[in-house]
């Protein structure tokens, strides 16, 4: 099945200056297939496999001179996990700046050092993008929406990387196989994690407690590390594009709590699998975290491939009154509640209205949320 990718044309759209492109996102999301796909379409092209420790050794110590000897006739070049290629950004300068005829095509799946390796070097002279899984536009797209949306429980369950809605006879074990050591390659080989097991119980405890606050203090508590290492993983998880944290808004108005966070998963998928729970809709207990976490890991990846200037929060008071998702764009903010059921009404809490009366309200359940995400 091939599945046309938002950001192929986004890519296109930049392609004739001669800045370089930088695409980053998870493994297995589609990065090099989009790349490749793009790149045959412009013509020949030469590719490079940073994951090959012959690459590495041949991207040492670079100069105009070897990139000649190494580009030979080709006017493009794309260089897959080029994060794991040492002083590449430094390597890829001298290529840009000496040999101006030359397309440069970056991808990295972890961002691990990436702003030293690769951003820093070349400021001013690359355009950055982000491939996530499959997002709900593209599957609709792909699929039809009287089809996609006969396929939500699925998606909910099962998640939207390339290879799970491919195969789906063999979806579990693709997933377990994801959310396990190859989708942390990158960060389990970084030196600052030095206790795999460790990183799979945050990761379990994480998945437990989506659409809740997370306290580090207490997770600490609970793996019986400090709260340093704590921070630390969580921070190495969203470099590698694991997960994303959504901040408390955070006015300065009274009563509202500020310095607070929850932890999502960028994919329902890697998040049941983590927990290995891929039980139906009507036999779990979950289905209102599922329903959130997939409704903000959509709306961040439309945000994101729409190209809009906006900001993500949650919203909650000392008084226990809160409000699931908080977008701010311009200025203005909307205030939604996610509610996979639409059995009951849902209010706007009082003590928000007061403080943001201009604030729209809207309810997204599982029969209108199509202009949410489309």
């Amino acid at each position: 099945m091939y599945i046309t990718r938002r950001l192929k044309n986004i890519i296109l759209e930049r392609w004739n200056d001669r800045k370089v492109i930088i695409i980053t996102g998870p493994r297995q999301v589609g990065k090099t297939t989009l790349i490749r796909e793009i790149c045959e379409s412009k013509g020949e092209y030469l590719f490079l496999n940073g994951d090959e420790s012959s690459t590495q050794s041949i991207l040492r110590n670079l100069s105009k001179t070897k990139w000649q000897s190494i580009i030979g006739k080709y006017k493009i070049v794309f260089i897959d996990e080029a994060q794991r290629i040492e002083n590449i950004g430094l390597g890829v300068k001298i290529l840009y700046d000496q040999i101006p005829d030359v397309k440069v095509i970056l991808s990295g799946s972890s961002s691990i050092d990436l702003n030293s390796k690769i951003k820093e070097p070349l400021t001013g002279r690359k355009w950055e993008f982000h491939l996530y899984p499959i997002s709900w536009q593209e599957w609709v797209q792909q699929i039809n929406y009287v089809n996609a949306y006969g396929d939500l429980e699925n998606r909910l369950i099962y998640g939207m990387y390339p290879e799970v809605v491919w195969h789906d006879a063999d979806k579990k074990e693709i997933l377990t196989e994801l959310s396990g050591s190859y989708l942390y390659k990158d960060l389990l080989e970084y030196d600052g994690i030095r206790n795999p097991k460790l990183l799979t119980d945050l990761l379990k405890a994480l998945a437990f407690q989506v659409g809740n606050e997370v306290s580090y203090n207490e997770l600490a508590q609970l793996l019986q590390v400090d709260r340093a290492t704590i921070e630390k993983y969580i921070d190495l998880l969203e470099k590698t594009f694991v997960i994303f944290k959504l901040q408390a808004l955070n006015n300065n108005q009274r009563n509202e709590i500020k310095n607070s966070r929850k932890i999502y998963f960028y994919d329902n998928g890697i998040r049941n699998a983590i927990i290995q729970n891929f039980n139906p809709l009507s036999l779990r207990n979950d289905v209102g975290a599922l329903w959130e976490n997939f409704l903000i890991a959509e709306r961040i990846k439309k945000n994101d491939y729409d190209k809009s200037n906006s900001f993500q929060h949650f919203w909650r008071n000392y008084s226990g009154q809160e409000i699931d998702f908080i977008e701010t764009k311009n200025g203005s903010l909307h205030a939604y509640e996610f509610k996979w059921s639409e059995k009951r009404k849902v209010k706007i809490p009082n003590a928000f209205q007061k403080l943001y009366p201009d604030c729209p309200f809207s309810v997204i359940s599982s029969k209108d949320f199509d202009g949410f995400l489309l």
